[in-house]
This record gives C-alpha cells, sequence and structure tokens, in this order.
C-alpha cells in the first residue's frame, strides 16, 4: 500500500488514481497520520446481472430482445414546424 500526505495527493492525484485503477490501494495522512485508503471497488461476476435482474422484477426495468427496437410512424403537425415557432417567440421577446 501506498502512503501519501494530502498535499502530495492533492499536487499528483491523476497518477495515484492511475494507481488505484491498476488494482493498488493509497492510504492518505495528514501529517503522518492514516485518514483515508483509496481502493478500487471490484465488481463480483454475476454481481451486475443480479441487480438487473432485481430492477426487473420490481417492474423498474424492462429488457428486450436483441435487435428488437419499438418503431413508431412519425406524427405529423399541421402549421408551421416548430423551429421557426421558436425564432418567432425569441424575436418577440427582443
Amino acid at each position: 500500500m501506498t502512503r501519501i500526505g494530502l498535499r502530495e495527493a492533492n499536487l499528483h492525484f491523476s497518477m495515484y488514481v492511475k494507481m488505484v485503477k491498476d488494482g493498488k490501494e493509497v492510504m492518505l495522512t495528514e501529517r503522518g497520520k492514516p485518514i483515508a485508503i483509496i481502493k478500487p471497488i471490484h465488481q463480483k461476476e454475476g454481481e451486475v446481472e443480479h441487480k438487473i435482474k432485481s430492477l426487473e422484477d420490481q417492474g423498474v426495468l424492462k429488457r428486450r430482445k436483441k435487435g428488437k427496437f419499438p418503431l413508431h410512424k412519425p406524427i405529423i403537425f399541421i402549421g408551421k414546424p416548430l423551429s421557426e415557432i421558436v425564432v418567432e417567440k425569441r424575436e418577440d421577446r427582443f
């Protein structure tokens, strides 16, 4: 585990984040006393799949079959295009 002071961590933060991404732990110290440990988050195999299944069971998430996207017919409006209306409204403010 690498020990670094807060000032050093602040000066070279991206370097220490890279170390964490590479799987190493970094201990932050203040005046030589440990105050925090930065370590990588490892997800166990199947953990993500379990969370997705849980969201499906709650009705929050609904999976689609691969390659099957709902296709909607375009909605046709009568009148001016929305872009023209927006431009007109903006001109009215000035």
